[in-house]
């Protein structure tokens, strides 16, 4: 009869935390950091998703996270058994809502967009000190590949809040 191993702490990878400056630069930074973290912990396939998400979270936490309680972003990457939870810290008081975003509006898609993509695996929760932590789950889905959001789902045409994208780089090819 052989015996399984005890559980080692060592093969359950520590999550990944760093802090960032509030500039528009941090959102493709951190989106680098996220995408070698999934690489190494053999999640590349969930790369172009979870960017997307990051991105959205880091681009509101750029936008409302100001001063006086704190001038930086926290995010943290942690490996779960079929995906990765995605967390942004900031400062702010402020918490961010989904939104029914009409035709006309050039913006309010964001969270509407990471709702998609997580399959409403998302969330706003309290953290010690000020401030909030937005976090997501992006993980295999076997009934979905890529970015493959509907209109519907994204509350219409028009950009989808992805900081620098256009309506065809969020919405599904043809």
């Amino acid at each position: 009869m052989t015996t399984a191993p005890e559980p080692n702490s060592n093969d359950v990878p520590t999550p990944v935390l760093k802090t960032w400056p509030r500039s528009a630069r941090t959102v493709g930074r951190t989106r680098h950091a996220l995408a070698r973290v999934l690489d190494e912990r053999g999640l590349a396939h969930l790369a172009e998703t979870a960017e997307l998400v990051l991105s959205e979270l880091v681009t509101n936490a750029v936008n409302h996270a100001r001063p006086p309680h704190g001038r930086r972003i926290g995010t943290r990457f942690e490996r779960l058994e079929h995906g990765v939870r995605i967390e942004v810290h900031d400062a702010s008081e402020w918490k961010p809502e989904l939104q029914r975003a009409s035709a006309d509006d050039e913006s309010g898609r964001g969270l509407a967009l990471v709702d998609a993509l997580t399959d409403g695996r998302w969330g706003v929760s309290a953290r010690q000190g000020p401030g909030k932590v937005v976090w997501a789950v992006c993980a295999d889905r076997p009934h979905r590949r890529g970015l493959s959001v509907s209109l519907r789902e994204l509350g219409g045409p028009g950009r989808c809040g992805f900081t620098g994208a256009r309506t065809a780089d969020c919405l599904p090819k043809p």
